[in-house]
């Protein structure tokens, strides 16, 4: 599911400023960029990133903007002047009082420019700011992705009212494919007779259309059918079983509607009337229309 969202938090050790967006993806993926003092974060923040999100390409920015007093390097005092003093030295040693000695130089000398240490990774205050700021910037990228769940949880429901629709158009048609086949059958047989001057009675011919309804019967697979369209519509709104049940809701119903087509694909199988392939055709249709979206579904 796509949306975006962002936070930020003021604190003593500077401002913590966190963006994230996501794209659809059947699985997880992070892509995290942030400062480089807080580096030693980066697993923690991705293992609280996966704890908030199941699903979706994730991109996350966290930017932490120190106080100027902590971000510039300081300047080592006893060191500088210890060169400077060595220097001096140095030049009266040489017998050159003129000789300059610049400051800048003197900079670049080891041990006088003194790096921030402050990477935070044994900064307790720091992470519980980062935490909460990573939180509410998903709590914000919820909000849009619940918008953009509801509509396709609308648009599944609709799905599943079509087909509850064709397979009630099947149910109807079904009683028609038996008639259909012992008519053909019949008829086959009559012109046959006539032709070798042969009998067959009434009973054999019926044995014979027993056979081929009990081969074509697909009451099972409509019940099945039934079932599963069911079970999305509870999934989907959330029933009390489901909103404790661990399993992604996506992937949950990833499976039922994987159940859906291999029930339809048994239908189109056992059905041998044109009408009922046409209906067939069409819940294959929305199925697909079902995949594509729940693949995306957190």
């Amino acid at each position: 599911m796509t949306g975006q969202g962002h936070a930020s938090r003021q604190t003593d050790q500077g401002s913590i400023l966190v963006e994230v967006r996501t794209v659809n993806n059947r699985g997880f993926k992070c892509t995290l960029r942030s400062s480089d003092a807080l580096s030693g974060f980066d697993s923690r923040i991705e293992t609280l990133a996966r704890s908030l999100i199941h699903r979706g390409s994730v991109s996350l920015s966290i930017l932490w903007k120190r106080p100027i007093a902590q971000s510039i390097p300081q300047i080592d005092q006893d060191v500088l002047q210890g060169y400077f003093r060595q220097l001096q030295a140095g030049r009266k040693a040489l017998g050159d009082e003129q000789a300059t000695i610049d400051l800048a130089q003197l900079a670049m000398l080891p041990g006088v420019v003194i790096q921030s240490q402050t990477d935070g990774r044994d900064n307790k205050e720091l992470w519980d700011t980062i935490e909460q700021t990573i939180r509410d910037t998903f709590e914000n990228l919820n909000s849009m992705r619940e918008q953009e769940g509801a509509h396709m949880a609308e648009t599944l429901l609709n799905d599943c009212d079509a087909i509850g629709r064709h397979v009630e158009e099947i149910q109807t048609l079904a009683p028609r494919c038996i008639e259909a086949y012992q008519t053909r059958l019949e008829t086959k047989v009559q012109r046959l007779l006539a032709k070798h001057e042969v009998e067959v009675s009434k009973i054999d011919l019926l044995r014979e259309v027993q056979i081929y309804a009990d081969r074509a019967d697909f009451s099972e697979e409509i019940t099945r059918l039934a079932s599963h369209l069911k079970m999305i519509r509870g999934v989907i709104r959330g029933s009390a079983e489901v909103a404790k049940d661990p399993e992604p809701t996506g992937r949950k119903l990833e499976f039922i509607v994987q159940e859906l087509l291999r029930e339809t694909n048994t239908i189109g199988s056992k059905a041998s009337d044109t009408d009922i392939s046409a209906h067939v055709v069409e819940i294959k249709c929305a199925i697909e229309r079902m995949r594509e979206l729940v693949q995306n579904l957190e």
